[in-house]
């Protein structure tokens, strides 16, 4: 039996005053949690938002103890940047 963590976070990007501007601190916070944190990582909403992002996060693991340490380590990550996490929703499921 295998879990799955799936996480589905909103950011604040107050800097960005263009989508590009956006962008470039989405695609750099995707690429640094991807390679420090070996997660699936990808931008799934609000495209078209100069300042909100939602990001959708996947992780396998062993319990429902170590998916929760390893979503909170990685959250931490987030506000270390120019993104602030607004909302935060992790559900754990069972993959047989």
């Amino acid at each position: 039996m295998a879990l799955v963590g799936i996480v589905v976070a909103e950011l604040h990007v107050p800097g960005a005053r263009s989508l590009k501007d956006k962008r470039r601190v989405v695609k750099s916070l995707v690429e640094r949690v991807h390679q420090r944190h070996r997660v699936s990582i990808a931008e799934t909403d609000h495209h078209d938002l100069h300042q909100r992002s939602q990001l959708c996060i996947a992780a396998v693991g062993q319990s429902d103890q170590d998916i929760e340490q390893r979503m909170e380590a990685l959250r931490d990550n987030f506000d270390l940047h120019d993104a602030f996490v607004t909302d935060w929703n992790l559900e754990v499921v069972e993959v047989l």
